[in-house]
């Protein structure tokens, strides 16, 4: 069974209770997505459904609002989501909390690296919600610590990451500590043959959506390029590339509203004419930042993806990715603020090793053709920034007033002082500053590239005994492992009001 095009455009029309609506308007939500549209309907009726839908098209809250809406109550556990890391685990937990918070729901994300009594202890407390990781999840209802735990609606997220990282056995063992009569929920980006079985599996009778886009192409006038750097670098990162392309207009994206903050504060610390554009700002603000980017009297423009949808801005000569898009179609859109009415733009994405993987599949989806670069180093920025100085002095008109402060010089040793000076004046109004050597060098990339091409069979799965695969992995689903540092290092437990 499959969906027709949701008739609804607005959140009230879905019949959600005051205290849900009250949580959806406090994130910030004003329209439903076609994900969200299509899904919580059949969600309310109470129908199992197998979803296609790309990360970050709003499926927690396509699932998570009318689960919510449906929960009575604390005493025990109503919403199970099962996803495959520990940093979504984290990530759809604080969404929930943040959707149910004036519902009175509370959640817990359960997974790897974190205390086993104080996991248990929490979901103990009459939480609603448990967002878990597959491997810790099955740890503890093999053990029976978890006590009235009966979900009454599963949701399994990611579904093809699942496949992916090899988690699909324990998922399956996972259902048989399961609720025989429950409402099943499975998301995933695509439906490799092994997910469309498990579907068959622990679904029933459901109904399937698709919204993935069926056309995803990029602009051949738009140049493409990736650069690779670990997490803590990725800020000064940003700045070099900003100093190495010299962009006349750009737009930076980035995923969350402190950190175009933070990264906009830090470009104007460094010189560059910057401004921020979050859902946080009022409409006279935005107008404000979006008529200073037009009238180029701010460079560059640091803005979420909800923020700069509905931008009609010409001449923005770059684009840069300061963390890559969730998905190909949110690449494609972009990048297309770029590259316009037959002109050639730029557009430059960073990511770290661990983030490769979903470049990956936005290069295999999309066919984009982006092409790895080294981050140039502080030698190599200054180079060209004299070269480029060079080029312009050369285009440069000679004015009269020049002409008359040369009728000034006495002998050529006055008038190479005076070149020198004018020069170094030239030169400091451009400050160029950071550590010589940025991100990962060219055989280090080839060296990640080959090590992922390695981990990864038939349909992009990770072989047995690989990285991903052994206890202790970045997903967080294996107890007993410590995985890389800092993951999983936050304390699991209820989200305190006001702390999303």
């Amino acid at each position: 069974m499959t969906t027709d095009k949701s008739k609804y455009q607005t959140f009230e029309e879905f019949g959600f209770k005051k205290d849900i609506l009250k949580g959806v308007k406090e994130a910030g939500f004003r329209l439903p997505s076609p994900i969200q549209q299509q899904a919580i309907p059949v969600v309310m009726e109470g129908k199992d459904v197998v979803a296609q839908a790309q990360t970050g098209t709003g499926k927690t809250a396509a699932f998570g609002l009318p689960a919510m809406n449906n929960i009575e109550g604390k005493g025990a556990v109503k919403l199970l989501v099962i996803v495959p890391t520990r940093e979504l685990a984290s990530q759809v937990s604080e969404e929930l909390f943040r959707l149910g918070r004036y519902a009175g729901i509370q959640t817990v994300a359960v997974y790897g690296g974190q205390s086993i009594g104080r996991q248990v202890e929490m979901v103990g407390r009459g939480a609603q919600v448990v967002v878990a990781t597959p491997g810790r999840l099955l740890d503890h209802l093999r053990s029976k610590r978890l006590k009235r735990f009966e979900p009454s609606m599963v949701v399994l997220d990611e579904g093809d990451e699942m496949l992916d990282m090899g988690f699909l056995e324990d998922i399956e063992a996972i259902f048989q500590f399961l609720p025989k009569e429950r409402q099943t929920l499975l998301f995933s980006a695509t439906m490799p043959p092994a997910i469309r079985k498990l579907a068959n599996k622990i679904l029933k009778e459901p109904v399937a959506i698709d919204v993935t886009p069926k056309d995803v192409t990029t602009n051949v006038d738009i140049t493409q390029r990736y650069y690779v750097m670990e997490e803590r670098e990725r800020e000064e990162a940003m700045v070099r590339l900003i100093d190495t392309e010299s962009p006349g207009r750009a737009i930076i994206f980035c995923r969350t509203k402190r950190e175009t903050d933070a990264l906009s504060t830090t470009l104007v610390s460094r010189g560059y004419a910057s401004k921020a554009l979050h859902g946080d700002m009022e409409q006279r603000q935005r107008n404000d930042t979006i008529a200073s980017f037009k009238k180029g009297r701010v460079d560059l423009l640091v803005a979420t993806d909800v923020a700069a949808r509905g931008l009609d801005i010409s001449d923005v000569s770059h684009v840069f990715n300061y963390h890559i898009p969730f998905d190909p179609q949110s690449y494609i859109h972009r990048i297309g603020r770029t590259g316009r009415a037959g002109k050639k733009g730029m557009a430059i994405t960073l990511v770290t090793p661990l983030e490769y993987k979903e470049l990956s599949r936005i290069m295999k989806v999309s066919g984009a053709p982006i092409k790895y670069k080294e981050i140039p180093t502080l030698n190599e920025v200054r180079k060209n920034f004299m070269d480029d100085l060079l080029s312009k002095l050369e285009a440069q008109e000679v004015l009269d007033e020049a002409l008359q402060i040369l009728d000034l010089v006495n002998d050529a040793d006055q008038l190479f002082e005076v070149a020198s000076r004018a020069l170094s004046a030239l030169m400091d109004a451009k400050e160029i500053a950071g550590p010589d050597r940025i991100g990962l060098n060219s055989q280090q990339v080839q060296n990640m590239i080959r090590r992922a091409k390695e981990r990864t069979g038939p349909y992009g799965r990770t072989q047995k005994g690989s990285r991903f695969n052994r206890p202790g992995s970045r997903s967080g689903g294996r107890p007993g492992g410590k995985g890389p540092k800092g993951a999983g290092s936050r304390p699991g437990g209820y989200k305190k009001k006001g702390s999303s």
